[in-house]
This record gives C-alpha cells, structure tokens and sequence, in this order.
C-alpha cells in the first residue's frame, strides 16, 4: 500500500532539500527508500513510498530541513527513533517583525552563545528559522529544551533560565545514578 505525506518548504530552503546536484534529496530517498517530489514554486514537497516508515521517517527530515537545520543534522533522525522533532511557533507571540527579531534574538544570544548553551545543556539541536524555534532531540531533551525555550520567549533572564537548565541536568543525573543503586 502506498503511503504519502505533504510538507510545505519555504522557498529558501527548497535549494538546500534538494543540495548540490540534488544530492541530498537522493541520499535521503536512499536511506528511507521514499520518493521525494518538491514543487519548488510551490514549496510543497511529497514523500511517498510502500514504506510507510520510511516516508514518514523521510517527511520528518524534510520538515526539519524545512525549520532551518543543516541535512547534516537532520539526517540524525534517522539514525534514532527515539529522537523526534518539536517545533515551537512564534508567531503567536510577535505582532510585529520587530518584537520577532527581538524574542529570536532572545533564544539565539550574543553570538549564538544562548542557543548553543541549551543544546549543550539538554543533549538537543535548535534551529532558530523564520518563525520557528525547532528542537531535535529525545522525548525528555527535547521537553526541557523546549521549557527553556518558551522560558526566554517569555522574558524570563537568561540567568534564570541556565539555573533552570543546571538543574534539570543534575536531576536527570541523579535519576541515572539512582538506577544503578
């Protein structure tokens, strides 16, 4: 039976789907044995194949391409079941192009220090595109992470929300080291 999906890719990022002499459009049908369709005017991609696995595996890689991560890190997907993405919109929260630039600002950081802070804390990947933060990581990870996230979108200082992140990680490793006792 024939599985489908459809995702909708902005156009900035159909080149990098598609990659150089589509490149990675090809690597990830080869991975997932899905084939991949993108309407590049449109920016609607369709996955589909008998796998139902791998086209949903293969939409879930496109989306997250879609969301602004490199195909480097969005492969990774697909090397984990476990891991999945999360995607936070912002538009809920800026009326205008100036308070988005600002609550991006806000989750990205001074030379993307905030960012790179929380995936180091949490063991996740963000990517902070248009108006989405997105999130790759495990159930928990990516729970935390998305905590800190809405944390900082909602003006809580950074301080506070690295304290919050300090914490979780010394009770998930209690938690690890409780298993073994």
């Amino acid at each position: 039976m024939m599985t489908r999906e459809e995702v909708r890719v902005s156009q900035d990022r159909v080149g990098v789907l598609i990659g150089k002499a589509g490149a990675t459009k090809k690597s990830l049908e080869e991975k997932t044995g899905a084939r991949i369709t993108v309407d590049s005017k449109e920016g609607i991609v369709a996955v589909e194949g008998e796998d139902a696995e791998g086209v949903i595996s293969a939409a879930e890689v496109v989306r997250a391409i879609g969301r602004g991560f490199s195909p480097e890190r969005a492969f990774i997907l697909l090397t984990d079941e476990d891991l999945l993405l999360d995607v936070i919109e912002l538009s809920a929260i800026a009326d205008t192009p100036q308070q988005m630039d600002r609550i991006r600002g806000r989750v990205i950081g001074k030379d993307g220090r905030s960012r790179e802070q929380i995936e180091d804390m949490t063991g996740t990947a963000i990517s902070v595109h248009g108006k989405t933060v997105a999130i790759i990581g495990g159930l928990e990870q990516s729970k935390t992470a998305r905590t800190a996230v809405e944390m900082l979108l909602n003006g809580v200082p950074h301080e506070a929300v690295f304290s919050f992140l300090d914490r979780k990680k010394r009770e998930a490793k209690q938690d690890l080291l409780g298993t073994y006792y």
